[in-house]
């Protein structure tokens, strides 16, 4: 039994309301512990943490990590995986490639590096899942899970025409034990769809026509979200609305926060879907977030993250295809577009943002400011939606420029002066604290995802914990985690690797109403190029699992 003591850290807990407090935390096994009544227990390690910053292992519940579409944007960018030295083999770790979409190993050693232990990948269409976990298993390091594509899936919404809810709920219950996947994502419901059926086909509301099932992408978001409520899935409906980074797109974005009435939902990359303005006049282009803000504020069924955009280049890669068109015909170069059959579509474009570019300006600012207009950080998570609007690796400078109002200002003050005049970014004088810093990397996304065991340092909680030496500069703070410690073992120390670990896959297995599959096996047999029995991923296609428990189901 490998038993670690922190000795008299400065412990930032929000789940159990200890901000600063100086603290010792046991670790059995892995696991936090409540301190044992014998003093003189056996101690395998003793770690002083005196002066030094105590919180849980990061976690990202929003990035872009693993299968197909990662491999095809690393592929796209050979010029940017020669920009950055390759991570080179040691006796520790495995060799490997960084850039705007580091390779399998590196993402591991990386978020390791950063104080992050747990990472979600965001899009994996159910059909591509067993390559997601093939890519998983070479990621060390951080826990992994992903959530699966749903929102122009052709049994759901053949269901949904039908009006057969309990056949949706089914499915869905099926599709995550099918693909050992975590949660289930919506992207540009029934838009992506228009794309794959007809040139330049999309939605442009929520009450506009999906081709060749005549329902709605309202009629998608309700129905699929009151799906994962009844399943009872840990994390609710994951939304990549419509109109993506399109002037004027707000509006579309608080019809869908409304849709939502009566169900749990939550908004992803925020940031892209809050603009107003004309389409077709950009120089009407300007921040919706305060209207937005605010419904969120007065609304408890909703959270986000916020896919922050910082300046530099970077790739996009989306599920959602005709924004990887549209992008492409905006910044010229590359392109790639995939076509999951039945399931989703995909669109890859490098892109660079720009500080002298007002939309790119803008961008930054709206991302800031829902950080800041947002009352409760609880209902806000950290995100880059890497790599599309930053790599994960700027989360300290995220961190940076939420605590330090000043720092905020010089980098405005960079801006095109348009930028001040479409925003209320220079307005707000917030500060976030090293509490609130806490929730927002770390509390919050284990809470909106459900996961009971992490997010928190108390008892029973994985032992996933960094360290930090408090800085004056924020971002060095942030950057340079003292320790690293993950399962309880000490990964990373004085910012060199000491040892790797596997990490284990986290997803969900809710109860459904098999009656369905008969159904289910049909549809294949007429509908897909790949016969039932292959799709489904099999338990030895899956490295170490832990399967989160779902709250009662309704069939």
């Amino acid at each position: 039994m490998a038993t670690l003591l922190l000795r008299n850290g400065t412990v930032y807990d929000p789940a159990h309301d200890i901000s600063g407090e100086c603290r010792d935390i046991w670790v059995v096994d892995g696991k936090i512990v409540a301190a044992p009544v014998d003093p003189a227990v056996h101690l395998d390690r003793v770690i002083d943490a005196s002066g030094l910053v105590v919180m849980p292992g990061g976690i990202d519940m929003h990035c872009h990590i693993a299968g197909p579409k990662v491999n095809a944007a690393r592929k796209m960018l050979p010029e940017d995986r020669r920009r950055a030295d390759p991570m080179l083999r040691t006796e520790i770790t495995r060799s490997g490639t960084i850039g705007s979409v580091p390779s399998t190993f590196t993402t591991g050693y990386l978020y390791a590096g950063l104080g992050y232990t747990t990472a979600f990948d965001a899009a994996i269409p159910p059909l591509t899942a067993r390559h997601a976990h093939e890519e998983f298993y070479d990621t060390p390091m951080i826990d992994k899970g992903f959530l699966v594509l749903a929102g122009n899936n052709h049994f759901v919404m053949q269901r949904i025409k039908n009006d057969e809810p309990k056949l949706v709920q089914a499915y869905l219950g099926w599709l995550m034990n099918a693909t050992k996947g975590y949660g289930i994502k919506i992207v540009n419901p029934g838009g992506v769809e228009n794309w794959k059926c007809r040139a330049n086909g999309n939605v442009k509301t929520l009450d506009d026509t999906v081709d060749g099932f005549g329902i709605t992408p309202r009629e998608i978001i309700r129905g699929v979200a009151g799906a994962v409520d009844d399943l009872g899935l840990p994390h609710p409906v994951h939304i990549h609305g419509n109109n993506l980074g399109l002037p004027g797109n707000s509006s579309t974005t608080l019809e869908t926060m409304k849709a939502l009435e009566g169900h749990r939902g939550h908004l992803t990359h925020i940031q892209f879907h809050s603009y107003g303005g004309d389409p077709d006049d950009q120089s009407t282009f300007r921040s919706d977030v305060p209207q937005l803000a605010d419904y969120v504020n007065q609304h408890s069924n909703l959270t986000i993250d916020v896919g922050q955009v910082m300046f530099g280049p970077t790739i996009s890669m989306t599920g959602d295809g005709p924004l990887g068109y549209y992008l492409h015909r905006v910044m010229g170069g590359k392109w790639f577009s995939g076509d999951i059959e039945q399931e989703a579509g995909c669109g890859i474009v490098p892109i660079t943002y720009k500080e002298k570019s007002f939309v790119h300006a803008l961008q930054w600012a709206v991302g800031l400011e829902w950080y800041l207009l947002i009352e409760d950080p609880w209902k806000v998570a950290m995100s880059t939606d890497h790599p599309n609007g930053a790599s994960f690796l700027a989360y300290p400078q995220i961190i940076a420029l939420l605590m330090d109002r000043s720092r905020r200002e010089e980098a405005i003050a960079r801006l095109p002066a348009r930028v001040r005049e479409a925003t209320v970014l220079s307005q707000l004088h917030r500060e976030y604290t090293l509490d609130e810093i806490a929730i927002i990397t770390r509390a919050a996304p284990a809470r909106m995802l459900g996961l009971s065991r992490k997010g928190h340092l108390g008892p029973g909680a994985d032992a996933d914990i960094t360290i930090y030496t408090p800085n004056a500069d924020i971002e060095r703070m942030f950057e340079l985690p003292r320790f690293v410690i993950k399962a309880g073992q000490v990964l990373i120390e004085q910012g060199e690797i000491r040892r790797t670990i596997e990490g284990i896959t986290l997803q969900t297995a809710p109860d459904y109403d098999d009656a369905v599959i008969p159904s289910i096996r049909e549809w294949f047999e007429s509908s897909y190029t790949v016969q039932y029995r292959n799709y489904i991923v099999e338990d030895h296609e899956v490295g170490p699992t832990v399967v989160e428990p779902t709250s009662v189901r309704r069939k």
